[in-house]
């Protein structure tokens, strides 16, 4: 059985730079930065009170008049997906049953769904009423909770919560039959639900995919655990556009966010017979597992990454020198961006000096499963573009970092993009995208 040839031919993007790959693509190139002061809660007690956050939005305007009711349904993980996949949709020039079901022209059996997701962690005061009646001096009583608490906690309210329900009601609106699948593998997800997406249709599984990642880390819940862990920066709290610095010599930490991003992936083939416009092509995949003892970073020399961008380059079937841009994770985490910058250049070898280098965390924040997708969505613009933007904040490099980071705007005849990702759970993956 032959491959088929995967292409870009739509994405979507909502995120701390805007609700559309527009404006975000326009805040990049103007080294805008999406982070600011948490207005979702009382961050008072939190180390870092900085977040990504999206503008605001109704997401009735982002659903068909006979699904609204649904919306009550929907987390918040949810509404970002819902809004990223409508504009990935209308921008490939597919038309579904949620965009015009008069007007149809996908064979919904043949249009697969993969989708990244993290934690979804609820609303609090969804909780909080069932909790405070399951108390008992002072702690908690599992007993109680059985007996009174859970009556307080509404019967759908699991629905909002599980992982997979992003790409469920993303299904449901578009009427997408094909193969479905929720990678829940935390800052790597993106990539790989793209991964897995380009995997059906390269062997025929589907024609079209939608795919992707959403998370929204902007709860008090998920923040608190990456204080604890450490994980966040407590520095520039206020100056908020200094504070995320991947490779940095500054660098002390890292800020979460929220956001979407979904491309449409599609068989060759099939793009030209409806004459559609091609983003980029999808030329090659990789991807790992391994795990460091101290799970809390990343293995200090990378091998996993390392791993994964070696697999994606051969899988592309091109040499270190042939990439042209290189989208790291960057989180603004020193000892991880270092391990990733020595990952980067074991991968590439001497190709890595001059390979340039555009870490875009500091002005989108750590979006979890988003991150990957969204990095794929600037390296396609870029490519398009003829253009890459200014890293911000690598003011000057982190000891040990060698990387050709860009400090200035500059035009590029882009061929080869490289994008990374990886987990504090030892999975990694690397995405090669072609110029079409």
């Amino acid at each position: 059985m032959s491959s088929a040839r995967v292409v870009i031919t739509g994405f979507g993007a909502t995120s701390p730079l805007g609700l559309t790959v527009g404006d975000m693509w326009a805040a990049l190139c103007a080294g805008r930065c999406g982070i600011g002061q948490i207005t979702a809660f009382d961050p008072s007690g939190f180390s870092c009170k900085l977040a990504g956050q999206v503008p605001d939005f109704k997401i009735q305007s982002f659903v068909p008049k006979t699904y609204r009711k649904a919306v009550k349904l929907m987390s918040r993980d949810i509404k970002l997906a819902v809004v990223a996949a409508n504009e990935a949709l209308t921008n490939s020039g597919l038309i579904t049953k949620g965009i015009d079901p008069e007007k149809v022209n996908i064979d919904p059996k043949r249009m697969a769904i993969n989708l990244g997701a993290g934690l979804i962690s609820c609303d609090l005061v969804e909780l909080a009423p069932a909790v405070a009646a399951s108390i008992t001096e002072g702690r908690f009583d599992i007993r109680k909770w059985g007996r009174d608490g859970l009556d307080l906690v509404t019967p759908l309210w699991l629905l909002k919560y599980l992982p997979n329900m992003l790409a469920c009601h993303i299904g449901i609106i578009h009427d997408i039959q094909g193969p479905s699948n929720t990678i829940t593998c935390a800052e790597a997800a993106g990539h790989l639900a793209i991964i897995e997406a380009a995997q059906i249709i390269a062997r025929s599984g589907s024609d079209i995919a939608l795919a992707g990642g959403t998370e929204a880390k902007v709860n008090p819940i998920v923040m608190i655990r990456q204080c604890l862990l450490q994980r966040t920066t407590s520095e520039n709290q206020n100056d908020p556009a200094a504070a995320c610095r991947p490779f940095d010599a500054d660098a002390a930490g890292s800020v979460f966010g929220e956001a979407a991003g979904m491309v449409v992936l599609e068989n060759l083939e099939n793009a030209r017979l409806r004459n559609a416009k091609i983003y980029a092509e999808i030329a090659g995949l990789g991807q790992s597992s391994n795990i460091n003892p101290a799970y809390e970073h990343l293995e200090p020399d990378g091998k996993g990454i390392r791993i994964a961008i070696e697999k994606a380059i051969e899988d592309a079937r091109i040499q270190p020198k042939d990439l042209d841009l290189v989208i790291p994770h960057g989180t603004g985490i020193a000892a991880d961006d270092l391990a990733e910058a020595k990952a980067i250049e074991a991968a590439l070898g001497k190709a890595a000096a001059d390979t340039p280098v555009w870490p875009t965390k500091s002005m989108l924040s750590n979006t979890g499963a988003a991150s990957g997708a969204l990095d794929v969505i600037a390296a396609v613009c870029a490519m398009n573009e003829s253009k890459i933007p200014a890293a911000k904040n690598c003011d000057r490099k982190a000891a040990g970092c060698s990387l050709n980071i860009v400090t200035e705007p500059q035009q590029a005849d882009i061929r080869y993009a490289l994008c990374c990702s990886y987990t504090y759970g030892g999975q990694t993956a690397a995405v090669v995208l072609k110029r079409a």
